[in-house]
């Protein structure tokens, strides 16, 4: 590879890198807004405005940062730093509006599953920097919680690449591959109903990702005044804000990747400059649905669960569920194979 071809491909991911991270704070504001405005009707409000997300970004950033007496400063003001550059890497592995990731390799699902324990551990690493007894109490409850929904979220990630090396796919563990061949299309009846519980699996664990209701028991302002963010203001508790945004964005695009790859334009036959342009709108429509079902309605029908409630759900329903789920596509998978060889 020429020094021209290698500095044409930096220069692609610099400017794709910032073109994501671009998106990711845009669209992840934007569908905060729209969250709000759901989620304040659902309940008989009329709610702010859907622009009110930018605003608060602005009143944060123009703020004064305040840094605790007691906390450790270097670690308290790189903690939001890393938590939003996590998540920004972590949506430059994933397919947006129909186009390739910038960045795909062989094991994007176990890195993808990597990079988003990121931004959670930077929550808990600022939280104990803090000094504070609340945001202490936060930080063990944001421990606790992402060892609840990670065994689910696994078992959920492995029975997917199970079931593509099955097909012989190449990479059965990259992003591409499902993109290509949706999982959908690999199985019979039974495995539909298997994979019907692990997209619910997915659903369920996307509040627990970002912490919203009923799984915020890490924050909790009615119980400990905001816990791991108590102490944050300013700019630092904007950046907060910022990769929260963005990490919606990633768990509602990852749920797209993985179940709903597919391009509109493809379906309908429609070729030209206006694919590119169909698929994009199909994928907004795609990703607010998702945010709909896993994040508004979830938060509106059940109030705020205990850290025991919220274990106990993780790994006693959901773990059951993702299990069974992958029971159903073992079953169809050995179904349809004996079928193929006449037995």
């Amino acid at each position: 590879m020429s020094l021209v071809e290698t500095m044409e491909i930096v220069l692609w991911a610099i400017l794709g890198t910032i073109g994501v991270a671009v998106f990711g704070i845009f669209v992840g504001l934007l569908y905060k807004g729209i969250d709000r405005k759901l989620v304040a009707h659902m309940q008989a409000r009329y709610g702010p405005p859907i622009r009110q997300p930018f605003w608060d970004m602005v009143k944060l950033f123009v703020k004064e940062t305040v840094v605790p007496e007691h906390a450790t400063p270097w670690l308290f003001n790189l903690a939001p730093i890393i938590a939003l550059a996590a998540s920004i890497a972590t949506l430059l592995y994933l397919p947006i509006g129909g186009f390739q990731p910038i960045l795909s390799g062989e094991g994007d699902l176990i890195l993808v599953l990597y990079l988003l324990i990121i931004p959670s551990l930077a929550m808990v690493i600022g939280g104990f920097a803090s000094g504070s007894p609340y945001a202490t109490v936060g930080a063990q409850r944001e421990m606790v919680l992402m060892m609840s929904y990670e065994f689910p979220l696994a078992i959920t990630i492995i029975t997917i690449a199970w079931q593509l090396k099955n097909t012989f796919a190449d990479h059965p563990f990259s992003l591409a591959t499902i993109f290509s061949q949706p999982v959908w299309g690999t199985v019979g009846i039974v495995g539909l109903l298997g994979f019907i519980l692990l997209l619910l699996v997915l659903l369920l664990v996307t509040p627990g990702e970002i912490s919203k209701m009923p799984f915020d028991a890490p924050e909790a302002e009615t119980e400990i005044a905001g816990g791991l963010l108590v102490e944050y203001s300013g700019r630092n508790l904007g950046l907060f804000y910022l990769a929260d945004a963005v990490k919606t964005v990633v768990m509602g695009s990852l749920i797209v990747a993985i179940f709903f790859p597919y391009n509109l334009s493809t379906i309908l036959g429609i070729g030209g400059i206006m694919a590119p342009v169909v698929d994009v709108v199909f994928y907004f429509i795609k990703l607010l649905l998702v945010i709909l079902f896993a994040v508004s309605l979830v938060r509106v029908a059940v109030a705020r669960l205990k850290i025991d409630q919220i274990v106990y759900t993780y790994w006693i329903p959901l773990t059951l569920m993702s299990l069974i789920g992958l029971l159903l596509i073992m079953f169809d998978s050995t179904s349809l194979f004996h079928i193929s060889l006449g037995w």
